[in-house]
């Protein structure tokens, strides 16, 4: 794929697992990975977090799925008034910019959720500046507690990173979280841009899931 059309956004929206399912059951997301940004404590892990923030960072193809999109999508799916101050600066309600276009483009989806009758959210916005991942057990989060899907799929990816780091996992965590159905996700594969034994692989793999 261009790199040129694959954009990164960094979002928190409380606890990090169902924001990761919700976003990556979309078509046009890449991949997901949940982690730790917004502090300045170094090295956080899930018990040592410091001021970081439970964050879910996300690789999207912007010839899919805009930006816009998935601000529009971020603040339909929680309340900043409910997160905010809850267990410190753990759960938050944060959105980052990577550049001044998605700046921009905030600004601009909370203006228009303003001019349709919406309370200007209590989000944070901030500049982007450094994430770090958390621990595997906290990835594809509903998708591990699926034991039979893990295994099938640890026969397509050479270790477990890449298995989370794949499309694949981050549309069956979507669906462990029902926020997809298999059969969207066997529709949309028919479209990827991989080779037809690739597919036919990654069909039956999905046909053979007990779930």
């Amino acid at each position: 794929m261009d790199d040129a059309v694959v954009r990164t956004a960094t979002l928190v929206m409380g606890c990090f697992w169902s924001p990761e399912a919700l976003f990556g059951h979309l078509p046009g997301v890449i991949r997901t990975v949940t982690g730790y940004a917004g502090g300045t404590t170094p090295d956080p892990t899930y018990r040592e977090m410091g001021n970081h923030s439970e964050t879910v960072q996300l690789q999207y193809d912007s010839t899919q799925i805009s930006f816009q999109q998935l601000a529009e999508l971020f603040w339909q799916n929680h309340n900043p008034i409910n997160i905010n101050g809850y267990k410190g600066t753990q759960y938050m309600s944060l959105l980052f910019y990577h550049d001044a276009e998605q700046e921009e483009v905030i600004r601009h989806v909370i203006q228009s959720r303003v001019n349709r009758g919406y309370e200007p959210p209590e989000t944070r916005i901030m500049r982007y500046a450094e994430f770090y991942p958390a621990e595997d057990r906290h990835q594809k989060y509903y998708l591990q507690r699926y034991p039979d899907a893990m295994e099938k799929l640890s026969a397509l990816y050479s270790d477990k990173q890449e298995l989370f780091g794949s499309t694949l996992a981050a549309r069956l965590n979507g669906l462990a979280k029902g926020y997809t159905s298999m059969e969207r996700i066997r529709s949309e594969l028919e479209g990827w841009k991989i080779g037809s034994d690739e597919r036919t692989e990654m069909l039956e793999l999905l046909r053979r899931i007990k779930w």
